[in-house]
């Protein structure tokens, strides 16, 4: 029993060890003044099945376009494989450990296919929008819609509406359906037909864009600092 213990603590330093908790301090590199865009979400945002997530993933593609219009934030990825509504709930005051000025929340495409309950899928993405909220209550939040095979019967439609509901309820930015463009493509796919490819997460980024872009225009105008080109971005789970 120790030693399956021992094994557990093991596994689990390897899962939350590897990235250290985000202080205020260590959120920003020294002399980096640049507000915050945080990505919280799944496999999606974590780019999985990419070489280089960092730069790859859409987060990783969105922080690139900031950069070329010199718009001064950094992206944050907080995406981790497999997550659900459930999982982002119990990890989501530990990511806000760090500054947080708009916040994206990509989360339910695994909750929808297990086939959990919506109420609770619901329940849980309210809950994080209001933490989020609580650390800040000047942040801005997009939530990112996602969209189920119509094979998956009235659940499928359930599903569709979770989202706009929630944003119309919660008074959040709403991107309808994150994979516009690029669900059920084959050549936009890896081999699992699940995560995007390098030019999938490209289409992604331009489905999120028009959502992100004029809440940094807006909040650029507001006296922000002077971007740093190069300084990149950054990750805080997978």
């Amino acid at each position: 029993m120790t030693r399956l213990f021992a094994l557990f603590q093991l596994g689990l330093a390897l899962v939350l060890g590897a990235f250290p908790a985000p202080s205020h301090a260590a959120a920003t590199a020294e002399g980096d003044a640049r507000r915050t865009i945080l990505f919280f979400g799944d496999s999606l945002t974590a780019g999985y099945g990419l070489e280089n997530h960092l730069v790859d993933a859409f987060p990783g593609v969105l922080q690139a376009k900031i950069d070329r219009e010199g718009l001064a934030y950094r992206v944050v990825n907080a995406g981790l494989s497999g997550d659900t509504t459930a999982g982002g709930l119990r990890r989501i005051d530990w990511v806000l450990r760090q500054p947080v000025d708009i916040f994206i929340l990509e989360l339910g495409g695994n909750d929808g296919l297990r086939g959990l309950p919506l109420a609770t899928a619901h329940a849980n993405l309210e809950a994080i929008m209001e933490r989020v909220r609580a650390r800040n209550p000047q942040v801005r939040i997009v939530l990112a819609g996602m969209q189920l095979p119509t094979s998956m019967g009235p659940y499928a439609e359930a599903f569709a509406r979770l989202f706009p509901d929630l944003a119309a309820a919660a008074g959040v930015e709403l991107i309808p359906f994150l994979l516009e463009g690029v669900g059920g493509v084959p050549e936009l796919n890896l081999p699992d037909g699940i995560h995007p490819t390098v030019e999938g997460h490209r289409r992604i980024a331009e489905v999120v864009w028009p959502h992100l872009r004029p809440l940094l225009v807006a909040r650029t105008a507001d006296a922000s600092p002077q971007l740093h080109p190069g300084t990149g971005n950054a990750s805080v789970g997978r």
